[in-house]
């Protein structure tokens, strides 16, 4: 299989994956999950799909996120056989994607070192 193929695939789960948490996942422990990332092996057997949950950021809720949608992985998966033309759907692995969180936090700490140096320079020139 080629890799374009495997990504267009992984491209439409993506896709049709945020459609069924918008519309069928009424879990309240998931808040709103999206997913950020799919990767499908170049055989199409196997898909590892990167979720978000917004509003949760305690390790302790995201891990419950993650195991209500991981308990959900044979109800998605036939949802995705419904909606798409493939002969088998592949298998479907959820990993929490700590990339928006990360960046979240980078770009705090960028604000905070900011104005820490905003202040150095307004105090020096008190001094002056």
């Amino acid at each position: 299989m080629s890799q374009a193929r495997a990504n267009r695939v992984a491209d439409q789960i993506q896709r049709e994956l945020a459609l069924v948490f918008q519309r069928e996942m009424k879990d309240p422990r998931l808040g709103i999950a999206t997913v950020s990332a799919v990767e499908v092996s170049s055989d199409l057997q196997n898909a590892k799909v990167f979720v978000t949950f917004l509003g949760k950021d305690e390790q302790e809720q995201i891990d419950e996120a993650l195991e209500v949608v991981r308990g959900a992985a044979g109800f998605l998966r036939s949802q995705l056989a419904k909606e798409m033309r493939m002969r088998s759907v592949p298998a479907l692995r959820f990993f929490y994607d700590k990339s928006i969180q990360e960046g979240q936090r980078m770009s705090s700490l960028i604000d905070k070192a900011l104005s820490e140096d905003k202040q150095k320079a307004s105090d020096q020139d008190d001094q002056s």
